[in-house]
């Protein structure tokens, strides 16, 4: 039977025509993305504007609207009835424009074709700046990773300073924080709750609301009186924006509070003066995770799971990506130094349910190019799905950021029994020919031995049938480096576990007559690595045969652990100096070390390492 093509109206509408043809004259909510519109439960602006319209909402979405001229692409639509809401995109505008070495990516991966002109640097300012100069009265409420990880003072790598909360250089109204559901759900119930239908929101009357309701999962510019109920005892209060300024000292012990809280299942407010003017920014505490429920009725809106029709005959590199995968949970345990990830979702996995997860393989069974092979079946860790303390008593008493470091919490849960069951389920599944696993799987978790030998036999036929039945020739997995030394700062395991891992990996492909690739991540100049850790590094992936290709410098993004020492010098935990390859020639010199194997890159790894007195190792590179 031929699969019906999504009409216009299919869409959330992204201009007048397309409003007219949904017969409506205004909206209530209008949302400015960083990224192209494609209607798919991996792109924030689309998730947000379908779970207001199923709240009986009209909502439309401008896309990388042109901040350049005249502005109309901010003011062709009107003002909204409640706000204006901007998503500056999936990933941190700068990363996403940027590499380590501060040069440009080659391309958008979120932009029609790639393109690098379609949003400005820092969307979330510029594009707020802009709607407070053409609707100086309509609130704006800022969301998605950008804002996110940029709620309190934070260090930018590109402009190599401390910047303010980014409320203070955007002037929003409102910042939500993390996965927005929950707190866009609860803004806008209180909005539609105390207003009239036919009255439309100013600011004055959006502020009074949210002094007296303060919201969950929200951040607020305030001026110390407005301060719902004042500073309380149980509140903490950081370090002045200026005081960090002044002393690096200050905002590696400001980290440790902030990022205790974000993995708390019962956090407690932050507070941060900032500026001259007696201004604060209150950062109200997280909403717990979703339930089950709540989040597969995120994944199972209706969605066309296609870029608008706009697109046409444009490739939009990151939905080629995903739009064959299925994304089976939320959250991550595993607290990386380096990663955003547990900033922005949190420790806590909330997994959907096994028919939302069938539900939506039938709908890319329908898509008309689909070839029956699955790209993913993931997650932010592909094999956490269903993971979760034992007592969660204890969970919810704990601010450990990471579950599996520096062992394995005797409380957690690793079996893996239940994801086995969603493979089989998929697989068993008409049209699906074959269903592989792109995200990165924790082979930590597969190895644990829980002394369960239920659990423990599910892990071994997890580790087993991953390898023979769900890689495409390639498993990635990310041991990152091989110094135990670093790895401890980094929060991932000792490099041992990777060499047991590599050891199944190969007697299964042996067993199974499999000619597939382990294809191991790392990364140079993570704080605490020195040259001559990478020295050795070199060579023993040279020993395990490794020519790297998947390899990165590290990236100091907010809201993490690494680029807090990166920035400060200090371990925000102990307070401990930490050196880091600062200057690009360090960071460089760090990096070539990757590289071995290739001839042009060998008389400068041979002055590097005379340089740094280890002449051993250079017999042990050829």
């Amino acid at each position: 039977m031929p699969v019906k093509q999504p009409q216009l109206t299919d869409f959330l509408p992204t201009t007048k025509k397309e409003m007219q043809l949904r017969g409506w004259d205004e909206l209530d909510v209008i949302l400015f993305s960083g990224d192209a519109y494609v209607d798919h439960p991996s792109f924030g602006a689309a998730v947000i504007g379908r779970l207001l319209e199923s709240e009986g909402l009209r909502v439309a979405i401008v896309p990388q609207p042109d901040w350049h001229g005249d502005h109309r692409d901010f003011t062709k639509l009107g003002r909204p009835r409640l706000f204006f809401g901007i998503s500056p995109g999936a990933m941190d505008s700068m990363v996403n424009k940027y590499t380590a070495a501060r040069r440009l990516r080659s391309e958008d991966a979120y932009s029609p074709d790639g393109r690098h002109d379609m949003r400005p640097e820092y969307p979330t300012i510029v594009y707020t700046q802009i709607l407070k100069q053409h609707f100086p009265d309509v609130p704006v409420v800022i969301g998605g990773i950008e804002a996110s990880l940029r709620r309190l003072t934070h260090y930018d790598y590109w402009q190599d300073r401390l910047r303010p909360g980014i409320l203070c250089d955007s002037r929003a109204d409102l910042l939500v924080y993390g996965m927005g559901e929950k707190p866009m759900l609860s803004l806008v119930n209180l909005l539609t709750q105390r207003i009239d239908a036919d009255q439309s929101v100013d600011v004055h009357t959006f502020r009074n609301l949210l002094l007296r309701f303060p919201q969950r999962q929200t951040a607020m510019l305030l001026s110390a009186s407005e301060i719902p109920h004042g500073i309380r005892p149980d509140d903490i209060v950081l370090h002045s924006h200026e005081a960090c300024l002044g002393d690096k000292r200050c905002q590696a012990e400001n980290f440790r509070h902030i990022e205790e809280e974000s993995n708390k299942y019962e956090a407690r407010r932050i507070i941060q003066r900032t500026g001259h003017a007696g201004h604060c920014v209150v950062v109200n505490p997280p909403f717990q995770p979703l339930t089950q429920d709540e989040l597969d009725r995120s994944f199972d809106l209706p969605y066309t799971r296609l870029p608008h029709p706009k697109y046409r005959g444009k490739r939009i590199p990151a939905y080629d990506m995903i739009k064959f995968s299925v994304c089976l949970h939320r959250g991550c345990f595993g607290g990386c130094a380096f990663c955003t990830i547990s900033a922005h979702q949190g420790k806590f996995i909330t997994s959907r349910s096994k028919q939302s997860i069938l539900r939506e393989v039938r709908a890319i069974t329908q898509l008309p190019d689909f070839n029956g092979y699955l790209s993913d079946l993931g997650g932010p860790s592909a094999n956490m799905y269903a993971m979760h303390g034992r007592d969660l008593n204890v969970c919810h008493k704990c601010k450990r950021p990471s579950c599996i470091h520096p062992q394995v919490c005797r409380n957690l849960n690793t079996d893996h029994s239940a994801l086995l069951d969603i493979y089989h389920a998929v697989d068993a599944l008409p049209g699906v020919k074959k269903s592989f696993i792109g995200s990165g799987v924790r082979y930590d978790l597969m190895l644990h031995k829980t002394g369960d030998e239920a659990v423990d036999r599910a892990n071994r036929q997890y580790t087993r049938e991953l390898i023979t039945r769900h890689v495409s020739g390639r498993l990635k997995v990310a041991p990152e480096h091989t110094s135990d030394r670093v790895l401890q700062l980094m929060r991932k395991p000792s490099f041992q576990l990777f060499y047991d891992f590599k050891q199944i990996f190969d007697r299964v492909c042996h067993e199974e007559h499999l000619n597939q690739q382990l294809i191991p991540y790392f990364i140079s100049s993570h704080p605490g690595c020195t040259e001559e850790d990478m020295a050795e590094l070199a060579v023993i992936t040279r020993r395990l045969n490794f020519q790297l290709e998947q390899v990165q410098d590290f990236t100091p993004t907010p809201m993490t652990v690494s680029t807090e020492a990166w920035y400060t010098g200090l371990h925000p935990y102990t307070l401990e100096p930490v050196f880091s390859a600062r200057s690009p020639r360090d960071k460089q010199a760090q990096r070539l070390f990757f590289f071995w194997y290739k001839p042009a890159e060998r008389q400068a790894i041979i002055r590097e390492l005379r340089r740094i007195h280890r002449e051993d190792l250079i017999g042990k590179l050829r």
